[in-house]
């Protein structure tokens, strides 16, 4: 779905983003043995899928993606008393003693990452947490920094970012409204 706005990172500067994030992953992690991703839904699940498959096209070797969902994690549910729809948590692989690379879409005040981690922590012991985001727009409310980033964007607090999906939940383009 196509959000209206500035176009900051088009189709092509989105796969370049990715295949160099990929690149760095590797590298960071001599490879890609022990090395698992997971996406946040729902934006961060699509690019762990396009991140493994270039680090298959890269390495040759698979790396599996998982899927969480943080809805029950979030600290801002018990202010607000709503519950809004949840995802599905599906991690089909031990994290136990993995490498672990969460991958979002955005990342802004750092609450999401935290509720990640908190719901990844639920399903092992990593051997270590890194995160991978494609774009980093500031505001940190928490100390929580990427590993691996796309994009920074510095925005204002009444800015919005989006990543944009086709059909095929492939990355469009990132869109920036005022």
């Amino acid at each position: 779905m196509k959000t209206e706005g500035t176009i900051i990172l088009d189709e092509v500067g989105v796969k370049r983003a990715l295949t160099r994030i990929a690149h760095e992953i590797l590298e960071k992690n001599k490879g890609g043995k022990g090395l698992v991703l997971v996406g946040i839904w729902t934006g961060g699940v699509y690019l762990a899928r396009e991140l493994s498959r270039k680090l298959e096209e890269i390495e040759g070797e698979t790396v599996p993606v998982g899927a969480v969902d943080i809805t029950p994690y979030r600290d801002d549910l018990k202010v607000k008393g709503e519950r809004p729809p949840t995802g599905k948590t599906e991690i089909p692989f031990s994290v136990e003693d993995k490498k672990v690379v969460l991958v979002d879409d955005v990342l802004f005040t750092g609450r999401t990452i935290r509720a990640a981690m908190d719901a990844l922590m639920d399903h092992g012991r990593p051997a270590c947490i890194q995160l991978a985001v494609l774009i980093d727009r500031g505001h940190r409310e928490l100390p929580i920094r990427s590993d691996f980033v796309g994009r920074n964007v510095p925005t204002s607090l009444k800015e919005s970012i989006t990543v944009n999906f086709d059909a095929e939940n492939r990355p469009l383009d990132v869109t920036l409204r005022k």
